[in-house]
């Protein structure tokens, strides 16, 4: 209804991110505050995405792989994308193949074992066995051990300052790329070439969440502390009934811990914020801060900071998020 003063493009020319009219065909697409051409392409664990007239066109993997994360205290996602956290003083099986009645052969069995992190009683992943036939891997204070052997397995050690990755193949069912950051944070990647069941704290892994506290019994658990003490693996422990709040035991550590975690929530991470949702790993770090109360409080704090920072790589956006004064002591670290 009123004229206003400006420039616009010519019918059939569009502006690009540098103000440029161009064809549609010459539109870029964006991805993580990050502009892509025409023909550029990106690629997901599931998918590879080319630029198209300024939109991804994305076709699915003929393999897809998942990741299952085991961080903190007793906090787990599994392959299929549940939440869950558990406070259990014992060993548990978090994932492993043969788990069908007809097929009951394991070809890997990955167990972590907890352990008494503070004094209201929420636990840390310690250790962390991984079993492939004869060939073990042991990891535990910020060290590993390989005892036995299997020809069927190939396996390579890749190690920094902060992380130990084992990329492991079983031919023709299983490549797997686990990730210790040699204290509580633990990731199973694992992309399948077979069929075969999973089970385990990680989950059955067949794409629908809904049905990932299956027992080890083979029926859906009501609740997640059912399902946890089904895959203990010393049947001898006892079983957890209820999950701790540390924040509620500790109150006067819960303003502190709030206020160090809201860097989850601000403007450092704002170019991730509307690709993974922070608040998941927000309230748990505030869980962590709260319960790590008998030392290796910031230690806590800064891996749980570090879970986000990772979900946001696998977004393809790097955030530099430590600094001298902040968790300085993993600068040298990749997130």
């Amino acid at each position: 209804t009123k004229c206003e003063s400006g420039c616009v493009c010519a019918d059939g020319l569009y502006e690009n991110l540098d103000g440029r009219c161009v064809p549609a065909e010459e539109c870029p697409c964006e991805y993580g505050g990050l502009a892509y051409g025409k023909g550029e392409q990106i690629q997901t664990e599931c998918d590879i995405c080319t630029c198209k007239k300024g939109k991804w066109k994305c076709v699915q993997k003929s393999v897809c792989s998942s990741t299952c994360n085991l961080y903190g205290e007793g906090h787990i996602t599994t392959f299929d994308g549940q939440r869950f956290v558990f406070d259990g003083n014992c060993e548990y099986i978090l994932a492993m193949d043969g788990c069908s009645i007809n097929r009951p052969v394991s070809s890997f069995k990955i167990v972590t074992e907890n352990v008494i992190c503070g004094k209201s009683g929420v636990t840390c992943s310690r250790s962390i066995s991984i079993y492939l036939g004869n060939l073990t891997f042991i990891l535990r204070d910020e060290t590993f051990t390989i005892s036995g052997e299997n020809p069927g397995v190939q396996y390579n050690v890749k190690k920094n300052a902060l992380h130990l990755m084992f990329d492991v193949i079983i031919p023709g069912k299983y490549n797997m790329t686990l990730i210790w950051n040699k204290h509580m944070n633990f990731f199973i990647k694992i992309s399948r070439e077979t069929q075969e069941t999973i089970c385990g704290l990680c989950g059955n892994y067949n794409g629908n969440m809904k049905d990932d506290f299956e027992t080890r019994s083979k029926y859906v658990a009501s609740n997640e502390l059912e399902f946890v003490n089904s895959w203990k693996e010393n049947p001898l422990c006892g079983d957890v009934y209820f999950v701790v709040d540390p924040c509620s035991k500790n109150p006067y550590r819960k303003a502190w811990a709030e206020k160090t975690c809201s860097i989850i929530n601000s403007q450092v991470f704002s170019a991730c914020h509307n690709k993974v949702n922070r608040m998941p790993y927000y309230e748990a770090c505030v869980r962590d801060s709260c319960g790590c109360d008998i030392g290796g409080d910031c230690e806590c704090m800064c891996d749980a900071i570090a879970v986000y920072a990772m979900a946001c790589l696998d977004k393809g956006i790097c955030i530099d998020w430590r600094t001298p004064e902040f968790c300085r002591k993993f600068l040298q670290a990749l997130f």
